[in-house]
């Protein structure tokens, strides 16, 4: 065992100076997770996904993708782990059992939107895992993914982008399930549109058995998905909102739709942590640093900023009298200023409104975005398919062709160019491309399904 020398005694504080203090940054740590799209709707087939678990088994895939697809088996301190989750670290039992279950619950990987996403097998949510101790007696955790998988939980093609501080305040699993589903879509506002009988398992965390398989509707909307709903609305950056659809007299599909949430005020936000810069600039103002923290914490850091600017352009004034009390001249100064900053706020929080007119019209952009992609690429694959056939198969479907443009009284430059140069033609391929996918398709074989338009916007997404 390596001996490592007592540390000395830690020297008195001096007095802190305005003129010396040094100011270090500290390093920002990134809470972002990518959760792969197949991860979001996980259906329990074998034991319970607890809340708990699922926050662990975030977090480990957090630290996976950190460190990599060139390590096959990961490893991480466990307090690392359980760092901002409810969790006692010594509670090596609990921490067992969480980690034991992750190994045996089967699990079927699905995106909640059909074919996003690659094809995954029913499997463990973990490979291996296990608790050991190391040199110094601290306690690390070790665990593996299933071969089918580890690539695309490690490096995922389609994610949705999560705050791992925001999934670690849910207490419930149908709130951070749902949480993390309706944040992989609000860019386009609404999730896909389910069964409610899909949406069960995949929020409770259970597997469906005969007796949840009776479960009422009613008894299901009032027991999980109310109070999910409210957990997300009251915790998160979202307003959800639960949408059902009948069939006769019974509800058989539902979804949610979701908006940033309003930012009604940022003004006594305790989140972060105080900018010491701001205390120096008020100290050397002669303003106390507690007093300056507080008021950071009834106003925010922008007003108390734009406030500590105003004072000191008035301590600098040669034309105005000295100030005599800069705290209570700042404090009176920050309600004012506390107002800018809420309509700079209430300003931003309009455009990202999706019942704004602003936002509804980047919104219709978009939407018209994607279905000129989805136009696109399904032009595409009918050129390709015909492309494809024989050619006498081609030639007889250029006579159906030329009847059908001669029935619309088409042209005669159409018709020509149809005869002597073939369906490829650029002046005939726009009405080959229309007469075989209304053959082939149907009625509305270009416009595309909520399904369709899900998976261009997934797929449009800036890596």
């Amino acid at each position: 065992m390596d001996l490592v020398p007592a540390p000395p005694p830690p020297r008195p504080k001096p007095k802190r100076k305005t003129s010396d203090v040094v100011i270090h940054q500290p390093e920002v740590e990134d809470t972002r997770l990518r959760k792969p799209v197949n991860t979001l709707a996980m259906q329990p087939k074998s034991h319970r996904i607890t809340v708990l678990g699922r926050k662990v088994w975030n977090k480990l895939l957090k630290e996976a993708q950190q460190q990599g697809m060139d390590e096959e088996t990961h490893s991480s301190p466990l307090r690392e782990i359980v760092r901002g989750i409810d969790f006692n670290s010594k509670d090596f039992e609990q921490v067992k059992k969480h980690l034991r279950a992750m190994i045996t619950t089967l699990v079927e990987w699905q995106s909640p939107t059909k074919g996003e996403g690659a094809a995954w097998e029913a499997c463990a949510m973990l490979a291996h895992a296990k608790l050991e101790k190391r040199r110094g007696g601290e306690v690390w955790v070790e665990w593996s993914y299933a071969v089918n998988m580890r690539q695309e939980l490690l490096q995922p093609f389609v994610w949705a982008d999560l705050d791992m501080d925001i999934l670690f305040q849910f207490s419930h699993h149908p709130a951070l399930a749902l949480y993390e589903i309706c944040a992989r879509y609000k860019g386009v506002g609404r999730t896909p549109r389910q069964d409610w009988n899909w949406w069960r398992p995949v929020l409770t965390g259970k597997p469906d058995v005969e007796r949840t398989a009776n479960f009422e509707y009613r008894m299901f909307k009032r027991d999980v998905l109310n109070k999910a709903v409210a957990q997300i609305n009251h915790i998160s950056d979202l307003e959800v909102e639960l949408k059902d659809y009948k069939e006769g007299r019974f509800v058989k599909d539902i979804q949610f739709l979701i908006r940033p949430k309003k930012q009604r005020s940022l003004l006594a936000s305790l989140d972060g942590p105080v900018d010491l810069a701001l205390l120096n600039r008020a100290e050397a103002l002669d303003i106390d640093p507690e007093k300056a923290e507080t008021l950071i914490s009834e106003f925010g850091p922008e007003a108390f900023q734009r406030g500590l600017d105003g004072l000191e352009r008035r301590v600098k004034s040669d034309f105005a009298e000295p100030v005599r009390d800069s705290y209570r001249y700042l404090k009176s100064m920050l309600p004012s200023e506390a107002k800018i900053v809420v309509a700079k706020i209430e300003e931003e929080a309009a455009r990202a409104d999706p019942t704004s007119p602003e936002s509804r019209r980047e919104q219709e952009a978009r939407m018209k975005e994607w279905g000129e992609k989805f136009k696109t690429r399904i032009r595409e694959e009918l050129i390709a398919e015909l492309q494809a056939l024989p050619v006498e198969q081609q030639a007889v479907i250029a006579g159906e062709l030329l009847e059908d443009l001669t029935r619309r009284n088409a042209h005669a430059s159409i018709l020509k160019r149809l005869q002597t140069s073939g369906w490829n033609h650029n002046l005939v391929r726009g009405e080959m491309v229309r007469f075989y996918g209304l053959r082939s398709r149907g009625e509305g074989w270009d416009q595309p399904t909520a399904e369709q338009l899900l998976q261009v916007a997934a797929e449009s997404r800036p890596a």
